[in-house]
């Protein structure tokens, strides 16, 4: 039977696992989030969405929580930008000469507020975190003072194929994890959710084994495979479920609020404190 006495910290993915089938923050949520705080135990959303978009989702209770954004390139800890890492432009050049060779890739860069859409829009749909906020289209990368903070590729076809081949070519540079149905999100090596979250840890003086975490996708492998209490959702990916402790229901039965209330529950707190029914 799983215990939550010793968890301090509770990092969550959005997109096919906080996220509802709507790809919204059900209203519960918000009253969890401070019953959380209120308890001593800090919320983190770690996602690739960027930091403004998931900041939005969480307004209520922003300011009672963390934001590990950008697969770990925007790092938010009590308020407070603790690191941002920055995609190098000639590695991007490199990455996107070799989009250039394939019909059925499309690139999308982003900075803190617009996507820099390197094809025709009529290639990209949006799907999950690939919401395409404030978007210009361009026929080459953005100028090097663009600082971009996120990468993600639109695939046609054969997915996992081109995850290799573009790892197979630019491993050195890059990580690739398929996301979603169409896409791939690029990740600048030794930067992912799991570096933004041992960050997040530092600041509050938690160790990785007092961590509960939930994901679905491959850009959470780490995190999942890092903390004492990893949850895989029902409908994660197999290799995901695979190395996760626990693996739980589906996003569109918010399985992750109903773990969060157990967690609650085995604290003792009074139930009206965050029941929202």
């Amino acid at each position: 039977m799983e215990t939550y006495e010793d968890i301090k910290l509770i990092a969550c993915d959005m997109d096919g696992t906080l996220l509802d089938e709507r790809s919204q923050v059900p209203p519960e949520t918000f009253d969890l989030v401070r019953a959380l705080d209120a308890a001593g135990i800090r919320f983190v959303a770690a996602s690739g969405r960027r930091y403004d978009t998931l900041r939005a989702f969480f307004e209520p209770v922003a300011d009672r929580m963390d934001f590990v954004a950008s697969n770990g390139a925007q790092v938010f800890v009590r308020g407070k930008l603790v690191d941002r890492e920055v995609f190098s432009h000639a590695a991007l050049r490199r990455l996107y000469a070799l989009v250039e060779e394939f019909d059925n890739l499309h690139m999308v860069v982003y900075d803190r507020t617009n996507s820099y859409l390197l094809d025709d829009p009529a290639c990209f749909d949006a799907e999950f975190d690939k919401d395409l906020p404030n978007p210009v289209v361009l026929r080459d990368l953005p100028s090097p003072d663009t600082s971009i903070v996120k990468v993600s590729i639109s695939c046609d076809s054969a997915q996992m194929d081109m995850a290799y081949i573009l790892s197979r070519e630019l491993e050195a540079d890059f990580v690739f994890a398929p996301s979603g149905a169409k896409w791939i999100d690029v990740m600048q090596r030794g930067v992912n959710k799991a570096t933004g979250i041992n960050q997040v840890l530092a600041a509050h003086g938690v160790a990785a084994e007092n961590v509960m975490a939930f994901g679905d996708s491959m850009n959470d492998y780490e995190i999942l495979r890092m903390v004492g209490h990893s949850c895989a959702m029902g409908n994660g990916r197999w290799a995901v479920k695979q190395i996760s402790k626990r693996i739980i229901g589906k996003n569109t039965e918010q399985a992750v609020q109903a773990e969060l209330r157990a967690v609650l529950e085995s604290r003792a707190i009074g139930h009206h404190a965050f029941d929202t029914k």
